[in-house]
């Protein structure tokens, strides 16, 4: 072997490294598109119409330019969860009252379902909205993943009970989506079917996109991850012009970061 030959094994050897380096810290830039301020509790996203939903003394709001729309249920405590998946049926989980409370896009009420008067015993502490008139439902007695038809008063239990605690659950009308405490990615179809979906990054908040790909924050920096990547360790940053913010909610391209009573809204196309 020539002398210069390890000289250019060194070489490549870095150039490589340089290259896995670059692969795990990719840039996505994100246009501002809108700027504003806002007095709220809780920033809870926008839907397909251009209203935005949000939560101000336990009072549940829809908003858009001077149109205001509001819901408030002092019996039921605190809303511990909103589901704005359809616009037309927005589902509010007051978990203290073991009670799903559905409304219309005014706001009216639809139906409120207490849990507690179910024949079969039914504790709920994750919900969703589904398909065909019916929500997910985890049922912390027996810890499995069911489903609820809101019309016919009917619950059937989907899955096999789940061993580890779910650190954060998302839902769709098809999927009930879960990371357990060990950061674990699993998800339940409506036939009970589960998928493990590999292992989640270290995240501070979350926002899963499909079952492939999500959006994670932590310390401030907020990532874009594609396990279906050919580098499996590779993910995107993002790049904000927030140095730190309470929330991110991403919908139909438009990345939206709610910081202490501000929101700016990003346009974004994740790859």
């Amino acid at each position: 072997m020539s002398k210069t030959a390890p000289f250019f094994l060194y070489l490549l050897f870095i150039a490589c490294s340089f290259s896995v380096v670059f692969s795990q810290n990719q840039k996505i830039k994100a246009a501002s598109v809108s700027h504003f301020t806002i007095d709220v509790d809780n920033f809870l996203g926008y839907d397909s119409f251009g209203y935005r939903y949000q939560i101000n003394n336990n009072v549940f709001r829809k908003i858009r330019d001077k149109e205001i729309f509001e819901y408030k249920n002092v019996s039921l405590g605190k809303i511990t969860r909103v589901d704005l998946q359809n616009p037309l049926k927005i589902v509010l989980f007051y978990e203290d009252f073991n009670t799903v409370v559905l409304l219309d896009n005014q706001l009216n009420k639809i139906t409120e379902i207490n849990f507690s008067l179910n024949n079969i015993p039914i504790v709920v502490s994750l919900t969703g909205m589904s398909t065909q008139n019916q929500l997910w439902i985890y049922n912390a007695l027996n810890q499995q993943i069911g489903l609820f038809d809101y019309l016919k008063n009917e619950y059937k239990t989907v899955s096999t009970p789940l061993i580890e605690t779910i650190k954060y659950y998302q839902t769709d009308f098809n999927t009930f989506y879960w990371i357990d405490k060990k950061n674990n990615w699993f998800s339940c179809d409506i036939f009970g079917k589960i998928t493990s979906l590999g292992k989640i990054a270290d995240f501070d908040c979350i926002e899963i996109i499909n079952n492939h790909q999500y959006l994670y924050s932590k310390a401030n920096l907020l990532y874009f991850k594609d396990i279906t990547s050919t580098n499996s360790s590779a993910f995107s940053e993002i790049e904000i012009l927030e140095k730190s913010f309470d929330k991110f909610c991403y919908k139909d391209q438009i990345l939206s970061i709610f910081t202490d009573q501000e929101i700016t809204n990003y346009k974004i196309v994740t790859p």
